[in-house]
This record gives structure tokens, C-alpha cells and sequence, in this order.
């Protein structure tokens, strides 16, 4: 489902033809409705919306890959990315400050990095992609 319309905040770029990652941004989405007024993020599925990717300048195995969020001018892929929406949803926010802190963010990035590898490597082997 593509919400890009009208949004005044983030929007996130996904891909719900990973189940993993579909269930992680469907509990996200969920949270984040409780917390953020609905308008505030664009929710854009790249597996229903290809195309989508060339607003970020990427490729589609890039966004198959690793979560992106847009927030303003600032492109945000991978940990940083979870960070990002984490500082979006209140409740989070305790996430983003110890996923973006200087002391765990390389450590951060290294285990989204080779979880997302495996995600797509996994997804690739099944056919999904």
C-alpha cells in the first residue's frame, strides 16, 4: 500500500515481500498509529510499488535489502533508518538513543548489516525476489 500522499513527515520505504520485514513494519505501523497522528508517515511498499525506489535515487535490492526512511532531506538506510523511526514513536524513544549512540551505533549498524545479508539472501533462496 503506498500512502505517499499528503504525508508531512517520514516516509519509509519497505518491502512487504520479505515476511520478516513485513511483520516488523506492520507492528511498527501499528505502533506508531497509537502514538503519531496518521497522516505523519508515508508507508511505501516497494514490492507494490517498484518504482517507487527511483525517488530515493537507489536500486530495488537496495531497498529489498535494508528498511530506508526519508525524513525532510535526509535519507536514513539500515540501523540508522530503525533508529529514525524509533525517535518517531514515543514509546521508542529510549531505542533511538541507545541504537544511535556513539558507543553502539558501529555495533548497531554491523548486526542490522549481516541480518538484513541474511534476510536477503534467505528471501532470494525462496523466491521471493
Amino acid at each position: 500500500m503506498n500512502d505517499a500522499e499528503e504525508t508531512d513527515g517520514l516516509k519509509v520505504y519497505y518491502n512487504s515481500a520479505c515476511p520478516v520485514c513485513a511483520a516488523g513494519i506492520d507492528r511498527q505501523r501499528r505502533q506508531m498509529a497509537r502514538e503519531k497522528p496518521a497522516k505523519s508517515v508515508a508507508w511505501i511498499d516497494i514490492a507494490d510499488d517498484p518504482d517507487a525506489v527511483t525517488d530515493l535515487g537507489a536500486n530495488i535490492d537496495a531497498v529489498r535489502h535494508s528498511l530506508h526512511v526519508v525524513s525532510g532531506d535526509a535519507l536514513h538506510v539500515g540501523a540508522d533508518a530503525f533508529v529514525k523511526l524509533a525517535q518517531a514513536t514515543p514509546s521508542q524513544a529510549w531505542l533511538s538513543r541507545i541504537f544511535g549512540s556513539r558507543l553502539l551505533k558501529p555495533l548497531s549498524h554491523f548486526f542490522y548489516d549481516r541480518f538484513a545479508d541474511f534476510l536477503f539472501w534467505w528471501n532470494m533462496r525462496k523466491g521471493r525476489w
